[in-house]
């Protein structure tokens, strides 16, 4: 990418592409539910949907914002930026994360009123358990390590990587991999399968930071550190996030940063 894509249009890219994310994790909730009363085949359904959902969207929306779609993948990019790798400054962090917040919570609106649902209701799913917790920490540390680790010259394989991830750890997490502060809240508005009911939100959001210090410190262990992952990148470097969901940001130089 020669030109400096501008901050609005890649903060529109992280709202948009988180929307469509949550409207895929949410949506092909509902319809599982209505086509199946087997919850294996319900969790099948909602987990393929995102797969594919989430891959298709870090390869459409990936070279204009990186396609984080999600605040930890934002965060651990500007962690990296500040250790001596390249990610976003404040300004684009400060851009992206409400985005973010308010793509996921369209996306909830818009798959509860394509379904008749009322677009607004508060879930009534508690997810409240000391290892649902446990879930989210290893979920959100598996997903920062590969979205950094990637960069070692390997980040063309982001958008098949970061998806199948997301779609193994739906199902070898006790939490089902919400691994997401943005799409997390965002499910906390529609009371069907995908839901988690606000009082559940804070809990698991601060379990995805301790995530994201594992991450890191897992990225430092093995790797490390963000400076040694500068080297091999192309100009629109992915760093993914989706899930949920998703990619750093385009290589910037200084105005927007």
């Amino acid at each position: 990418m020669t030109a400096i894509t501008p901050l609005g249009r890649r903060a529109a890219a992280e709202f948009v592409g988180t929307g469509a994310l949550v409207a895929v994790v949410v949506g092909s909730g509902i319809q599982a539910t209505k086509l199946s009363q087997d919850v294996g085949v319900q969790l099948l359904a909602n987990s393929l949907a995102t797969v594919f959902g989430l891959g298709t969207l870090i390869l459409l929306l990936g070279p204009v914002s990186g396609a984080h779609f999600n605040p930890v993948v934002t965060l651990a990019a500007w962690w990296t930026a500040r250790r001596g790798g390249e990610g976003p400054g404040p300004r684009e962090v400060a851009a992206y994360l409400p985005a973010q917040i308010a793509g996921a919570i369209g996306g909830a609106v818009l798959a509860d009123t394509m379904f008749a649902e009322p677009p607004v209701a508060w879930s009534t799913h508690d997810r409240w358990a000391p290892h649902l917790w446990l879930g989210e920490v290893v979920a959100t540390a598996g997903l920062v390590l590969l979205i950094l680790g990637l960069r070692i010259g390997r980040a063309h394989l982001a958008p098949a990587a970061v998806a199948s991830y997301i779609g193994a750890a739906y199902w070898f997490t006790s939490s089902t991999s919400f691994a997401n502060p943005a799409v997390t809240i965002g499910r906390a508005f529609s009371d069907t399968f995908a839901g988690i009911a606000p009082a559940s939100v804070l809990p698991f959001v601060a379990a995805q930071l301790v995530g994201l210090a594992v991450g890191a410190g897992l990225l430092v262990l093995l790797f490390g550190g963000p400076g040694s992952l500068a080297g091999d990148r192309p100009a629109a470097d992915p760093v993914p996030s989706p899930a949920l969901p998703t990619l750093p940001t385009p290589r910037i130089k200084d105005p927007l940063s």
